[in-house]
């Protein structure tokens, strides 16, 4: 497997329609006209995700009052996200893309270097995408500790 397509500011967004954690279905197309943070996470329920999901949780208000929706996306069926979402009570919602597509067209699954060797894997990203549906930001190997706090203080919003 070769090294994944990375996104850079400025390239369209790639459109999806995936099914949620309630079972609904989310399209971007859907969140055209707002600004968009898609975050990209490997598994729910693991300690590195959970405290990245409740970063974002915690900041939700700030983010929604600067006009931020914010998705959380992961290759987790809808049934581990619903218990992810209750058992953190996740306020956003959360999209499923168990065949790893969408993560692929984001360059977010791929080759990733995991305790020193290379494996393939998901790629833990954020994606800042503005209210035309054109990546404004594009963040790859992001930790999952205080990744919020900078994406926040990167936009202004500290």
């Amino acid at each position: 497997m070769t090294e994944a397509i990375r996104l850079t500011a400025g390239d369209p967004a790639p459109t999806f329609t995936l099914p949620t954690d309630t079972g609904d279905q989310l399209s971007l197309a859907d969140l055209r006209g707002r600004k968009v943070i898609l975050y990209v996470y490997p598994s729910a329920m693991t300690p590195g995700c959970t405290k990245q999901a409740c970063d974002f949780r915690d900041s939700l208000a700030s983010l929604t009052a600067a006009g931020y929706q914010v998705v959380g996306i992961s290759p987790d069926t809808p049934a581990k996200l619903a218990k992810f979402r209750e058992h953190d009570a996740l306020t956003f919602p959360l999209v499923s893309d168990p065949d790893k597509s969408v993560l692929t067209a984001y360059g977010a699954y791929g080759e990733k270097k995991l305790y020193g060797k290379t494996v393939v894997g998901v790629i833990r990203s954020t994606f800042v995408i503005d209210e035309e549906g054109t990546i404004d930001r594009a963040l790859y190997n992001v930790k999952a500790t205080g990744h919020v706090a900078k994406l926040r203080k990167d936009l202004g919003l500290d």
